[in-house]
């Protein structure tokens, strides 16, 4: 059975038809809930999936996925999806993805701006994010808008010859243009527009319009926010937005979340924090432990994993803000990552970045964006003629342009080919990231019962001893951060004291720190091993009650689950 088509790119009503069907399907497994609304007035859909027998997802330690917050970027959709419907058909036969649904649970939001991605799937338009108008209300005066102009059904690009013009053609594939040598003279040199018509062209100043939806949500998150003036589509408040409120309202509700990924695209890359800084900022143990997180993610998809801040900036002296993973980490201390679907330079061969000396490093869109070798070109047309059915490179045709004269269209369909995998590549790239999300579900820090003691002391009293552990690999704070933040509460322990019962000692309720992992144990055979039980933490009480008196006890932690059992005294 298959809630989910994933050769192909689905919309609003798709979605939440086959998002109905596997919770009305799976009733013990998903829960969908509507955490907002967008701008618009659609739902912004999440998926709870856990075994809901073995106790609520609130009572789990969690894992947050999220996708398509940038409006043309729908294949993180489908790899949400993908997860969602791996995750209940797995459950029963696959001892993993059951073991993480008895313990564990995912929320998921496959679509975080349904607006954007409605208005991309319907118009074929291509916006930022939201479809709000911002940060004015008005259509621009000049300029080119992206657009079909000669009735193919594309906007690609359109070329044409001027003498003071930058471009000219490539001498191996005159398809591809090439930069003028900054002497050169007597060619014949071409501009490069968008295709699309020229609004009052003057005949001299050409100019490109903007889109008025201005708005980028994920610059919109708390973390880092600045204003409109220091980073571009901000919004004019942190959380301006109801698509990026929906979902800090319901991050910051759901405490027991300890990892995040939110999916984008492209660039073939799995992005950590900082945005804004340099590793030796971090904590130590959280940047070895990113480290260990993202190296698993590269075994398992293929990406490399990366900094933002020394490996993905845009520009060197600049930095992006307002994101959501770097929100994430710095205020709440969860283990956030942002995942860049598809890499065409790689399926191209391209592995720009690469260092052959030390033999690390990873490609890097954004330098490669700014300035790379004609060579790139060629073996992305070469890919693009073998492997894309002519779908992705278009041959220049001669157009008579009613506002600039003759013209060529042609060039890449940058959003068949670049901004999302092509239909047929769409499964196999984005199917990996599941084995991912559901390895990090399992690091996570796991509440357990280790020892529950009862001695007769006489005269009616009795010693309650509590002592519980912690079963997963991360801390139960998960993070360095979020102990910096005070945002993890130590393990709570609570005895329930029937009428009748008296408390000699000890509280009914207390506070009994936190319990570790083993993800910072040093290596075995490195002489230094020291296994103490930092893992464990205990409560004791001495109560005064009738020998059959049933006294319930309970540890929880908002991080890493609750465990409670029932004692009869005597």
């Amino acid at each position: 059975m298959s809630f989910f088509p994933f050769d192909r790119y689905i919309k609003h009503d798709e979605l939440t038809t086959g998002l109905q069907a596997v919770a009305a399907a799976y009733p013990n497994l998903v829960k969908i809930e509507s955490i907002g609304k967008s701008f618009e007035g659609r739902d912004i859909w999440c998926a709870t999936v856990t075994n809901f027998a073995t106790g609520p997802d609130t009572e789990k330690p969690a894992v947050w996925g999220d996708a398509n917050i940038h409006a043309t970027e729908v294949s993180p959709t489908t790899a949400l999806t993908y997860l969602l419907e791996k995750l209940v058909l797995g459950y029963g036969t696959d001892v993993e993805i059951t073991r993480a649904l008895d313990t564990r649970a995912f929320y998921l939001v496959p679509r975080v701006n349904p607006d954007g991605a409605e208005l991309y799937l319907t118009t074929g338009r291509s916006i930022r994010s939201s479809t709000r108008p911002y940060p004015f209300d008005e259509d621009a005066l000049e300029g080119v808008k992206r657009e079909d102009v000669n009735g193919d059904g594309l906007a690609l690009q359109m070329r044409f010859k001027d003498a003071d013009g930058p471009w000219k053609k490539d001498a191996t594939d005159p398809r591809l243009m090439v930069r003028r040598d900054p002497t050169e003279q007597g060619g014949e040199y071409y501009r490069i527009l968008p295709e699309g018509f020229h609004k009052n062209y003057d005949g001299v100043s050409l100019k490109v319009q903007g889109n008025k939806e201005g708005l980028d949500l994920n610059r919109n998150f708390p973390g880092h926010w600045r204003t409109e003036s220091e980073q571009f589509g901000a919004g004019p408040y942190p959380t301006s937005e109801p698509e990026a409120r929906a979902l800090v309202a319901f991050i910051t509700g759901h405490k027991n979340i300890c990892h995040a990924v939110t999916f984008h695209t492209y660039s073939g890359v799995l992005l950590r924090p900082y945005g804004t800084q340099a590793d030796d900022s971090f904590p130590a143990e959280d940047l070895w432990t990113y480290q260990t997180i993202g190296k698993k993610g590269t075994e398992l998809t293929g990406y490399p994993a990366v900094s933002v801040f020394h490996d993905f900036k845009y520009h060197p002296k600049e930095v992006i803000t307002g994101v959501f993973d770097d929100w994430c980490y710095e205020h709440l201390g969860i283990f956030a990552w942002t995942t860049e679907i598809w890499s065409p330079q790689r399926q191209a061969g391209i592995t720009e970045g690469f260092d052959d000396k030390t033999k690390q490093g990873a490609f890097k869109y954004t330098t490669w964006g700014r300035n790379h070798e004609i060579e790139d070109d060629l073996k992305l047309l070469k890919w693009a003629d073998t492997q894309l059915e002519g779908k992705g490179y278009y041959n220049w045709t001669p157009f008579d342009h009613p506002d600039l004269g003759p013209v060529e269209i042609g060039g890449w369909d940058m959003l068949h080919a670049f901004r999302n995998p092509p239909p047929q590549f769409l499964e196999r790239e984005i199917a990996p990231f599941s084995d991912w999300l559901l390895w990090q579900a399992l690091t996570t820090p796991r509440l357990a019962m280790h020892q529950l003691d009862v001695a007769f002391l006489g005269e009616d009293t009795w010693h309650v001893r509590l002592v519980v552990k912690n079963t997963g690999w991360l801390p139960s704070y998960v993070t360095k951060k979020a102990l910096e933040r005070k945002y993890a509460r130590p393990v709570v322990a609570e005895i329930t004291l029937p009428e009748g019962v008296s408390l000699v000692t000890g509280k009914e309720r207390l506070e009994i720190g936190q319990v570790e992992g083993f993800c910072y144990k040093p290596p075995a055979n490195g002489g230094y091993s020291a296994d103490t039980t930092e893992d464990r933490a205990k409560a004791e009480w001495i109560v005064k009650a009738a020998s059959g008196t049933q006294l319930t006890v309970t540890a929880r932690h908002e991080r890493a689950g609750v465990v409670r059992e029932t004692v009869t005294l005597g």
